[in-house]
């Protein structure tokens, strides 16, 4: 098989896959081959996948069929959690498909492209052996004053409708050191924004009970390091914030006020189904603490509408936490079966108009309550980092609450912290002026 030169990487999915994609992409440039950004120029496609919800999967699987119709020969592969959750029926499926690597393979990227260049034969690499120690050090990041820092793989939580312990395996922590040194690293090449990965950073070191070191006493260690500016961190499992964390919150200088926190459904039975295992109650506890230790916190959730067997009387109360908590950002969907998950066992049997209508139905009332939100803004002075410009020439990023802000100004400032003071919105954008 003739030597690739060139590469082609598309993402799929969460942070964590965006990572692994920036390890992958790193690996093929030491290897001395130039990245495309047009799948036509490839001579490597590399499909970094999701296997969160049926729409993730069915997207790749209708793109890579449509390519194994092309006439030009490349190398495809498929990575990520679909490959680790299909393994080889992806062959049967997709013929054309070369390789096929786990999410736990991925530093082995360039020895199974060599596998398929002297050997013409398809290639399965999905080990169940998770590695604790990945090379996160040869990552080329895209973006150029943010960046994501692996804490935490896997989760031991085993929620009924997730398919993540099964294709990113159970909790792994990340020594403390190493992840100091990456963070050091990153903030000697200029980066202003560090954002903590897991699946639950909340776990960070409950596995490793010899090392003395849990998620917030992490916090503290990297807030120590001198030019950090942000840390973020996601994602947070309810039942494993403690107290501790969110001083570390309210007391580091480096840590942004903003928690994604995510209930997933507002009736007790239907948590309980999910294995969420806490209830609405315990959850309002501790937003309540969190509130009262950080009162500027914004927050964060994730919900599924449609759970099998739920009711019109418990999306409702799915509505009413909305209304109590009022969310700052929320990632909404409608539930998709997950083949191998426990809640299989159940019919899904809430019709997809159902689900949709609900759906809609939480969407207007978090926009609704945003844009009630964003008035609180008007007339506020907030820091943000300069992102970017965007297409109409003004200056774009974040402030610490992860609201996005436009405002004009020299593209000198990009890649640095402002104070902005806001003065209107457009739709879900803040706008303002530098303050002087």
């Amino acid at each position: 098989m003739k030597k690739p030169k060139t590469f082609f990487v598309r993402t799929y999915g969460c942070q964590m896959n965006e990572l692994d994609s920036e390890i992958m992409v790193g690996q093929l440039l030491k290897r001395g081959l130039k990245r495309v950004y047009d799948e036509r120029d490839g001579d490597v496609l590399l499909f970094n996948t999701c296997s969160i919800r049926d729409l993730a999967e069915r997207k790749v699987m209708g793109k890579i069929g449509q390519l194994g119709r092309s006439k030009k020969k490349q190398i495809i592969g498929v990575t990520g959690c679909m490959a680790m959750a299909k393994k080889e029926t992806l062959f049967r499926k997709l013929p054309n498909v070369d390789f096929v690597i786990g999410t736990n393979n991925i530093t082995d990227l360039n020895a199974v492209l060599d596998d398929v260049i002297n050997t013409g034969k398809q290639q399965l690499r999905t080990d169940d052996q998770f590695e604790e120690n990945l090379n996160y050090l040869v990552a080329k990041r895209d973006d150029p004053y943010k960046a994501h820092v692996s804490i935490i793989r896997g989760c031991d939580k085993f929620c009924t409708y997730c398919v993540v312990p099964y294709t990113r395996g159970q909790e792994v922590s990340r020594p403390p050191e190493d992840i100091e040194k990456e963070v050091r690293l990153l903030v000697d090449q200029g980066y202003k924004e560090i954002t903590l990965l897991g699946q639950n950073v909340n776990s960070y070191g409950k596995d490793k009970p010899e090392w003395k070191e849990l998620f917030h006493d992490l916090l503290y260690r990297l807030d120590h390091i001198e030019g950090v500016e942000r840390i973020r961190f996601m994602t947070s499992h309810p039942i494993d914030i403690t107290r501790e964390l969110m001083e570390a919150i309210r007391d580091l200088p480096s840590l942004c006020e903003f928690v994604h926190f995510p209930i997933q459904a507002g009736s007790n039975r239907i948590l309980k189904k999910m294995h969420r295992i806490y209830t609405k109650e315990q959850y309002f506890e501790k937003v309540a603490l969190l509130k009262e230790i950080v009162p500027n916190v914004s927050l964060g959730t994730d919900i599924i509408v449609g759970f099998p067997t739920e009711t019109e009387e418990e999306f409702e109360e799915t509505l009413e936490v909305f209304r109590e908590i009022r969310y700052s950002v929320a990632f909404l969907y409608t539930y998709s079966p997950r083949k191998g998950t426990p809640a299989m066992r159940w019919k899904d049997d809430i019709p997809e108009e159902v689900k949709e209508e609900r759906l809609q139905r939480l969407i207007a009332l978090h926009e609704s309550i945003t844009a009630e939100e964003r008035q609180t803004f008007l007339g506020k002075e907030m820091e943000v980092l300069v992102e970017r410009k965007n297409r109409d020439g003004q200056l774009k990023g974040r402030t610490r609450c992860w609201k996005k802000v436009i405002f004009p100004g020299d593209e000198t400032l990009i890649g640095t912290l402002q104070n902005v003071q806001l003065h209107s919105y457009n739709h879900q954008t803040l706008i303002g002026t530098v303050v002087p």
